[in-house]
């Protein structure tokens, strides 16, 4: 499990790079700054998870139980939180509606949410 948390947090911090160069250059004529702040926000919270992933890929100090838990809770976030939030941002440029599922941007948070507080609960088990 340690391998497939380090890969998905390496591909989402590539993925965050792509999408954020994508939105200062190639959307930066399309979109206007509060949606173009907006599509920011997403690769922010990425990025900030996709580190996440890989420190918890590399520690010894998070249970393997716990690794496994924060790896789903990590990954079914950032699809539906930052997935939305790129939708909902790019909403004039598609034909599908994305306010239409924009319900699941906090849905997605509170998995975000939930990925620390189990380290955090991780973190009071520990036995030193």
């Amino acid at each position: 499990m340690h391998k497939i948390i380090l890969i998905t947090g390496a591909i989402l911090g590539v993925l965050a790079i792509v999408l954020g160069a994508f939105g200062a250059h190639g959307l930066k004529a399309h979109l206007s700054p509060e949606q173009l702040q907006t599509f920011e926000t997403g690769v922010r919270y990425q990025m900030y998870h996709a580190l996440f992933l890989l420190f918890i890929g590399s520690t010894t100090v998070v249970t393997s139980g716990y690794k496994t838990v924060i790896f789903y809770s990590v990954l079914i976030g950032v699809v539906l939180f930052s997935g939305s939030i790129y939708g909902l941002a790019t909403n004039t440029l598609t034909n599908f509606n994305f306010k239409s599922i924009g319900f699941v941007t906090p849905i997605g948070g509170l998995f975000l949410i939930a990925s620390w507080v189990v380290l955090i609960i991780n973190f009071v088990k520990l036995k030193y």
